[in-house]
């Protein structure tokens, strides 16, 4: 099988290595890729957001399936031209991905679906964005509708900061706050079947205690050792299935991969967003887990057959992941340093390993950062404690001058676990 990653992200990279470790794939090539991607897939330029290019790309290439990885493409429509040329591809219509592109949409379905979330309003001026505020009371919660890259949610009890926020956007959602836990869970879906994947939990905070600014994810891990007992089944049954029948009624089908943020409130589980794709750096630990080969499972998602798959095999120990991050970020992050220590940061034994996510190659072949989260240092072990330790190993041996990351990363869970 040959196989047209799109992305150039540590999900990507999660995903690439995912895909270069299974038999069935022959050829694996990603656009526009980045340097560590570019060690275990053929890269290729391409503008991400332009549909028809990547079909000519895959095209060019005789790929068997597509996998587009971040929500900017997809929420372009990227699948749709992929589609039409009669490509299998992993992911949703433009279409279906406004369950991302929109929180409106996404409420609206919500509530079509019967599925738990929070109260919430649509706001489009100064005015209505005050009265939501006072509706709600603090924490306020105000969502960007659009995407922004994981910032665009601003939860303060700062009215004047929530008031902000909502004027620096052209149309926002603001809704109840949800106290509890917040758990990612992924699912695999063909616009009938749904197919959950272990639950992960991420931290967005950029600073320890979850203090500092909301970030794209600073880390994650996964299992869970507090989730309640059949927590997985449940969302399924009450969240996952029903939107994607929702959709489905609607005659925009889902499918690809649907991301459900959820709080597991007082009050019961509650849907906080949904993301029409794989979620970094949630990714990066859930595929670490992942035992059944990862392309004939997206494949069967593109093709409509993943009632016949067999159940997924999963490790029974645990994956960690820090993210690496910029000098600056998620403000202003620098750019154009060296990095090293890549190849000590990894171990011998196959336990931990570096995705690359804003990094290139110079002209003598070093690796310089090029974004604000440049690496996610990952690692597996027995336990959350043991993969906690192998992956703050791994990121003690990198060097990048001014960089950033939480030391608190899975702490709790590896004490309780």
């Amino acid at each position: 099988m040959k196989v047209l990653v799109i992305g150039g992200g540590a999900r990507e990279h999660a995903l690439c290595r995912s895909l270069s470790q299974d038999p069935a794939v022959s050829e694996l090539h990603c656009a526009p890729g980045n340097a560590g991607i570019a060690q275990v897939a053929t890269v290729h330029p391409v503008d991400q957001l332009d549909g028809t290019a990547v079909t000519a790309l895959a095209r060019q290439l005789a790929a068997d399936l597509v996998v587009v990885g971040p929500e900017a493409p997809l929420v372009a429509g990227v699948a749709d031209p992929l589609r039409a040329a009669g490509i299998p591809v992993f992911g949703p219509s433009g279409e279906a991905a406004q369950l991302e592109g929109s929180k409106a949409f996404a409420k609206d379905v919500m509530a079509g679906a019967g599925v738990p979330t929070a109260r919430s309003y649509v706001c489009t001026t100064a005015e209505e964005a005050a009265e939501a505020l006072d509706a709600f009371g603090a924490p306020y919660v105000v969502k960007d509708d659009g995407l922004a890259a994981g910032k665009g949610v601003v939860v303060t009890a700062d009215r004047t900061a929530a008031l902000a926020h909502a004027a620096s956007c052209d149309r926002v959602v603001i809704e109840e706050y949800l106290d509890g836990p917040e758990v990612s869970l992924f699912a695999i879906t063909d616009g009938t079947t749904v197919l959950p994947l272990q639950p992960a939990q991420d931290f967005k905070r950029a600073l320890d205690g979850d203090a500092g600014p909301n970030t794209g994810g600073m880390g994650a891990y996964s299992p869970l050792p507090w989730a309640p007992e059949g927590l997985v089944a449940e969302v399924l049954e009450t969240v996952l299935q029903p939107t994607v029948d929702e959709l489905r009624r609607r005659g925009t089908p889902f499918s690809g991969l649907l991301y459900a943020g959820l709080a597991l409130t007082s009050r019961g589980t509650r849907v906080i967003e949904f993301n029409a794709r794989f979620g970094d750096p949630e990714t990066q630990v859930v595929l670490a887990r992942l035992r059944t080969p990862l392309a004939g499972v997206l494949l069967a998602a593109a093709n409509g057959t993943l009632a016949d798959l067999e159940p997924l095999r999963w490790d029974e120990g645990a994956a960690v992941t820090v993210v690496v991050a910029a000098e600056g970020y998620p403000a202003a992050p620098r750019s154009g340093d060296v990095i090293e220590g890549l190849e000590k940061a990894e171990a011998a034994d196959g336990t931990v390993w570096v995705l690359h996510a804003g990094t290139r190659l110079d002209e003598q072949d070093r690796v310089l950062s090029a974004g604000g989260r440049v690496l996610s240092v990952t690692a597996t072990g027995g336990t959350l404690a043991e993969a906690r330790d192998r992956a703050y190993a791994g990121v003690a041996e990198i060097a990048l001058e001014g960089s950033q990351h939480r030391t608190d990363i899975a702490l709790k869970a590896a004490q309780q676990g």
